[in-house]
Order: structure tokens, then sequence, then C-alpha cells
């Protein structure tokens, strides 16, 4: 198993994690009711996904933009 042989100083180690970044989640509109919603998602505000009901839609105040 390799094994480091010094310490990795605190700029080294920070400058490498400085890399880790996220992305934005990417969104598409809903063709029923038009909101947005995360693809291949059944839809938060009206419960659709590719044509058909799937859930009783669950809306609150912060779904509600």
């Amino acid at each position: 198993m390799a094994v480091p042989k010094r310490k990795m100083s605190r700029s080294n180690t920070r400058a490498r994690r400085s890399q880790w970044k996220t992305t934005a989640t990417t969104l598409s509109t809903c063709p029923n009711c038009r909101a947005d919603k995360r693809p291949h998602t059944a839809c938060q505000s009206c419960g659709t996904y590719n044509g058909r009901q799937y859930a009783e839609a669950l809306r609150s105040e912060f779904d509600a933009r």
C-alpha cells in the first residue's frame, strides 16, 4: 500500500480541494403545467410524468414560487 513520505502542506491540500465543485441542478419545464422540474422525475406541482398522473402533488409555500 502506498504511503506518502512527507506531510502535504496546508496550501497544497487546499489547492487540490479547490477543484471539488458542484454543478447547479438542470431544470426542464413540465409539459402539463409549465412549472420547473428536474428531468426524468415526476413534477412536484402537478404530479405527472411522461403523460401519466403518478402521485398527488404536495404543494407548499416553498414550492410555489
